[in-house]
């Protein structure tokens, strides 16, 4: 008779003669990896799109519905709000339910109330479709992560954390490219319903991948303990998790600071017009998919922490550098690579979160403490501007560069080195 150790393979019993025969994996089981880094990239694609659309139609949709400045920017705000929301509700659920099943349900959430938005007739209903498909995005990031990071071996997880990363930028890009074109003929209406296809094809993705076998494993064998506890159970995951939560409000308080208020700062100090404070976008957000590329690399060959501090270090200098520019050729080339190192690190938290948390709770890890980050980064723009008016946009860019200490003795003392450990 053939036993079967805990990890579930066969175990040769003393009374057998031979071992049984080895089964060949099934097609399913070769091309899962492939699938669950595929869902999860474009899943996290589809929220950089969604936002940025938005973004582009904020001045049509106030015309048409008749919004005041500040109503136009709280619908960026509360989907916002929606998603940190939704990441730490639905990473919990993803703890307990499996990752495909519930990603099904953000995609569900996301996709019905995007499609409600195109219907809107007022201020307040679109406020409030725009608050619910946030929440269905909000989930995204750390479940598709932890989906793909369990389903590929060690030596590649930071790759795999990187392509998941490359996914916002991918999505950006595609929303930078696919507005302008589709806009003029299709109206803040229309564009609604293009966003819908994104969603409709990660559904289709992620009804063809099986859940993670790393998760159905540890779910039948492991006691389970409420997700947040495992978070601050103990002195050192508590360290951990202040650890986390300072790289993550760093990560995102630098990204938006300078994808918000550089093209105004290029504007108003250098007299960029619209079509070059655009052509830097586009250049950094390229820097940007460079930058995560390459940390994911490194990040496998050397470690996590050496990783992350070189490009902490890297974004240091790159900031205090660009606050010293004035050529418009400088400033361009420069801006690509302050992306590099700016948002170079989102290539690494995956990676890092999921081998510093177990599995019954490493969804609840990368959606609640990004959550975190992403809700103090939403005050990086606040900061600088209120900088910039008590200083200058220089001084402003300048004093951004201190964040990165913070993050550099945050990752030195509170972040262990755990590259090539065996998951939980």
């Amino acid at each position: 008779m053939t036993r079967y150790k805990s990890d579930g393979t066969a175990a040769l019993d003393s009374t057998d003669d031979v071992a049984a025969p080895r089964q060949s994996p099934s097609s399913t089981d070769l091309h899962r990896p492939a699938r669950a880094l595929i869902a999860a990239v474009s899943g996290y694609a589809m929220d950089g799109f969604d936002l940025l659309i938005l973004g582009f139609m904020l001045s049509l949709i106030s015309a048409d519905l008749g919004l005041t400045s500040s109503q136009a920017g709280s619908l960026v705000t509360w989907t916002l709000v929606g998603g940190v929301l939704g990441g730490i509700g639905f990473g919990i659920l993803s703890d307990y339910l499996g990752r495909v099943q519930v990603l099904t349900y953000t995609i569900l959430v996301f996709a019905l109330f995007t499609g409600l938005c195109a219907l809107a007739t007022s201020y307040w209903d679109l406020l409030a479709y725009r608050f619910v498909a946030g929440v269905g995005l909000g989930g995204e990031f750390g479940i598709g992560m932890a989906l793909a990071i369990e389903a590929w071996p060690a030596e590649k997880r930071g790759r795999v954390s990187s392509y998941v990363g490359m996914g916002w930028q991918a999505g950006v890009l595609a929303a930078a490219v696919v507005t302008p074109l589709l806009l003029p003929h299709i109206g803040w209406r229309g564009m609604f319903v293009v966003g819908l296809f994104p969603a409709v094809g990660s559904f289709i993705i992620r009804k063809a991948i099986g859940e993670s076998q790393l998760f159905v494993r540890k779910a039948a064998s492991v006691k389970r303990e409420f997700p947040v506890k495992t978070l601050f159970r103990d002195a050192t995951a508590i360290r951990r998790s202040i650890g986390v939560i300072i790289l993550c409000s760093v990560q995102n308080f630098g990204y938006y600071a300078m994808i918000v208020w550089m093209p105004a700062y290029l504007s108003k100090t250098f007299g960029y017009t619209l079509g070059k404070s655009a052509i830097w976008t586009g250049s950094s957000i390229i820097g940007m998919l460079v930058g995560i590329w390459i940390f994911g690399q490194v990040a496998d060959r050397v470690g996590r922490k050496p990783a992350f501090i070189g490009y902490q270090i890297g974004a240091l200098v790159m900031v205090l550098i660009y606050s010293t520019l004035r050529s418009p050729d400088a400033l361009l080339i420069g801006g690509i690579f302050m992306g590099v190192f700016v948002n170079g690190m989102m290539g690494g938290y995956g990676a890092l979160m999921a081998e510093l948390y177990p599995t019954h709770a490493r969804s609840t890890a990368q959606n609640v403490l990004w959550s975190i980050g992403r809700a103090v980064g939403g005050f990086g723009p606040l900061a600088i501007g209120a900088l910039a008016a008590h200083y200058s946009f220089g001084t402003a860019i300048a004093l951004l560069a201190s964040i990165y200490l913070i993050d550099i003795v945050a990752t030195l003392f509170l972040i262990p080195e755990l590259r090539g450990v065996e998951l939980e």
